[in-house]
């Protein structure tokens, strides 16, 4: 079995020239560094977590340091993580003061009987597995802060954009032994109510999920609206009905558009090995790794390729 990768940085309003190129390298470490652990012989699971930890990692990503403020100007991040050859899942909701949500994810998933821990029962079970805290100033960037306040400012003028706020860092993968999986990371929206959840964390299909009978899916967008259609499953269900991925993946983002006016984006990956890319925002930053090539783009009709070896 060839092992495949795709990743993606979030849906995008547009992403200014000085940023491109620092996102656009973001996304080819994040798809490398997930290739090379399943090159390696490594699982699914340990290749979409690997990459998403490299754009939490990354502050011009909405995951982890770089993610979005809350209404208080703090940081609370959203992650889930699925391996599709058992359908284990784990997630995290509204957590604070870590470097990693996807890690925290991945050991509700391996070390609890449950799928999701929320807020403080997941710093005391973060805390418990040795996962350091670190001070929440330390995940905020300038550029969040500004963001915060340029969307206060907005708000008071009531100038409502649902392409805003999109950001979510995702990977599915492909490993050497067929099995397949999704992961999904993200600070959520801006200027958000504390406690506020979007489609990140939510396992039921909304911010990603993986079945190795069918495929895995990461998504990104517009979290309401993505958790109103479950976006992710809803692209499995089209599969299933024989579409090809590219065939499930518009007709999803399309039924998201028509119905609750959401825009976002989904990557996809199958036991095949076929992959689909696919968005309805301006933009979409993605790079997906398989037989020693990588192709990658952010704009519509901007897809490169180039050798891995």
């Amino acid at each position: 079995m060839n092992p495949v990768v795709v990743v993606h940085g979030g849906g995008a309003s547009n992403i200014s020239k000085d940023r491109k190129e620092r996102v656009r390298q973001g996304i080819l470490r994040a798809a490398t560094v997930g290739y090379n652990i399943l090159k390696q012989g490594g699982s699914a699971v340990d290749a979409v977590e690997g990459a998403v930890t490299v754009l939490e990692d990354d502050p011009d990503f909405n995951a982890g340091c770089g993610s979005v403020l809350n209404e208080n100007g703090e940081v609370e991040m959203d992650a889930s993580i699925m391996n599709g050859k058992d359908l284990s899942a784990g997630a995290v909701s509204a957590v604070r003061c870590i470097a990693n949500p996807i890690k925290l994810a991945r050991l509700v998933m391996d070390k609890t009987p449950h799928c999701f821990l929320t807020d403080q029962g997941a710093a005391r079970f973060a805390a418990a597995n040795g996962i350091p805290t670190i001070p929440g100033q330390q995940l905020v960037t300038e550029r969040s802060r500004k963001r915060l306040e340029k969307e206060k400012l907005e708000k008071d003028a009531q100038k409502p954009d649902c392409q805003k706020n999109l950001g979510t860092v995702g990977a599915v993968a492909l490993d050497c032994q067929g099995n397949l999986a999704y992961a999904t990371s993200t600070g959520g929206i801006v200027n958000k109510m504390p406690g506020r959840v979007g489609d990140t964390p939510c396992v039921a299909g909304s911010g990603g999920y993986a079945d190795n009978d069918i495929g895995a899916v990461s998504t990104t967008g517009h979290g309401e609206s993505i958790l109103k259609v479950n976006l992710a499953r809803l692209a499995l269900f089209h599969v299933e009905q024989g579409k090809s991925l590219e065939e499930a993946a518009n007709a999803s983002l399309g039924h998201m558009k028509s119905k609750v006016k959401g825009v976002g984006g989904i990557i996809m990956v199958n036991k095949a090995g076929e992959w689909a890319v696919k968005w309805t925002s301006t933009s979409m930053p993605w790079a997906a790794a398989k037989d020693g090539k990588l192709h990658s783009g952010i704009d519509f009709g901007d897809t490169s390729i180039i050798d891995l070896s």
